[in-house]
């Protein structure tokens, strides 16, 4: 069995660390409101819907399109 160097293993231990430290640090995707083009209805989701839907307003904080999300 080939055992890794020190060095090797402290490289393996930063690129985990680093990778955990960015995703832990990622936030929820926000919501939007999405309107048909056939239609006009509206629906409160995060990714697009397809073709058909255009993006109305947003972003929003929660999945009832209420709370706008705020410039800084």
């Amino acid at each position: 069995m080939i055992m890794p160097n020190k060095p090797s293993r402290f490289l393996l231990l930063a690129v985990a660390g680093f990778t955990l430290s960015t995703s832990l640090s990622a936030g929820p995707a926000p919501w939007y409101i999405w309107r048909s083009k056939i239609d006009g209805a509206r629906v409160c989701h995060q990714t697009p819907l397809g073709p058909g839907w255009e993006e109305e307003s947003g972003p929003y904080k929660d999945s009832h399109c209420e709370k706008l999300v705020r410039a800084q």
